[in-house]
């Protein structure tokens, strides 16, 4: 299988690494990443300035390194820089979780989003703590849903968003598969005022709300569990669309 390999953390991440790494152990990969982090930019695509590709040599095999979006990675490795269309798009590994409402902000997600919005199968990895220590237990994970893919096939425009708990694999209490939370994020900013006396705001840290439904991706990560979520990328909301065909504006 080919598997072209990305994320939003860099090209240099340790995540990164690692995923390559041991997916590689079994299949072709090809790595095209952010040039640098990318973290919460969503599903932002590059449009004013020109992308820029610089191919980085680290003993991994063949990594591309782009100046622009992981949308833009996937979008340009696909049309552009691979000389085989990849039969998989793997996106990750990010350290902290996304689940819930993050799947809206997250460029691991978006990366994901992006090759399925192009007709490719794909699977977006993150682990539960932001000072990860056992990527190698999640790029496993994402090694075996890989193949549970080649084997059983995603519907058009479907991905799969993958969350792990950041422990050994044998601490691993199984896995479930969930919707998406619908519980936000608690947030809020700092109020400063630089030497000019000029009066700026910097985004505090974030505190991710869970609910309590057993079936949500941030309960069952936060119950050692890997979270398994199939995500459309169709946002219709078919059931109000029947209620307002029969009922109208």
């Amino acid at each position: 299988m080919r598997i072209l390999v990305t994320n939003d953390d860099g090209i240099s991440a340790p995540g990164l690494t690692v995923l390559a790494g041991i997916l590689g152990t079994r299949h072709e990969v090809v790595v095209v990443a952010p040039d640098r982090e990318r973290s919460a930019v969503s599903h932002a695509i590059t449009l004013h300035v020109p992308l820029r590709v610089t191919r980085v040599d680290n003993g991994a095999g063949k990594m591309l390194a782009v100046s622009g979006t992981p949308a833009d990675c996937v979008k340009l490795a696909i049309t552009e820089l691979l000389d085989q269309a990849p039969d998989l798009v793997v996106s990750g590994i990010n350290p902290g979780p996304n689940v819930g409402v993050n799947l809206n902000y997250s460029g691991t997600v978006s990366a994901a989003r992006e090759a399925a919005i192009l007709g490719f199968a794909a699977l977006a990895v993150s682990v539960s703590r932001h000072e990860a220590l056992h990527y190698d237990t999640a790029a496993r994970f994402a090694l075996r849903a890989a193949e549970w893919i080649e084997r059983e096939r995603l519907p058009r425009g479907v991905f799969l968003n993958v969350n792990v708990p950041d422990v050994p694999e044998i601490e691993i209490r199984g896995v479930r598969y969930c919707r998406q939370g619908r519980a936000s994020l608690e947030a809020g900013f700092h109020k400063r005022t630089d030497p000019r006396n000029q009066v700026y705001y910097w985004q505090a840290s974030e505190t991710q709300l869970f609910g309590d439904g057993p079936d949500e991706d941030g309960v069952a990560l936060a119950e050692g569990m890997i979270a398994v979520t199939p995500v459309k990328c169709d946002m219709t909301d078919h059931e109000f669309l029947a209620r307002m065909e029969k009922r109208g504006i």
